[in-house]
């Protein structure tokens, strides 16, 4: 991301995801941010976008779980809850134009069996105790990067 440009005050980022074909549906879509300031290191983690028309708590930028479900008996899941596409154009809250920055996007669907319990289920004996039952899947975005423009980050300097 280029340097920010006089008139904006935070960068917009736009994403967009579809849930895989054979997949459990979205739950909600997360802005991961990592940032230096003061030679110290940060990360923070955004919901900005959740299904069933839950909105991210503004506090704690978190969703509320949408109470979706698995089956263990069979690993059979929730089919209405959660959905099969998300969007959100986010504006960064906290965005100061001095500091590098990172930011990508994380997709989380709804619960699904986890492979060992899947196999279990098969084999029909009981699932390893050392390992939990359900998993939540995610994908990532590429990074992106924010570097400030270097003569404004060194008029900063002492």
């Amino acid at each position: 991301m280029p340097s920010k440009p006089g008139n904006v005050k935070s960068p917009r980022l736009v994403v967009w995801a579809t849930k895989d074909p054979n997949g459990a549906n979205l739950q909600k879509i997360q802005i991961i941010k990592g940032w230096a300031e003061a030679g110290q290191t940060h990360e923070l983690t955004y919901d900005v976008v959740c299904s069933d028309g839950i909105k991210p708590n503004p506090q704690t930028h978190r969703c509320a779980d949408n109470r979706a479900q698995v089956n263990l008996s069979d690993c059979s899941i929730s089919t209405d809850r959660g959905t099969t596409e998300l969007s959100v154009t986010w504006v960064d809250p906290d965005f100061k134009a001095n500091d590098r920055a990172f930011y990508y996007a994380r997709i989380i669907e709804n619960p699904t069996c986890r492979w060992s319990t899947y196999d279990a289920i098969r084999l029909k004996i009981a699932p390893p105790d050392d390992a939990p039952a359900v998993v939540q899947q995610r994908a990532w975005s590429s990074p992106i990067w924010y570097t400030p423009n270097t003569t404004t980050a060194s008029a900063r300097k002492p």
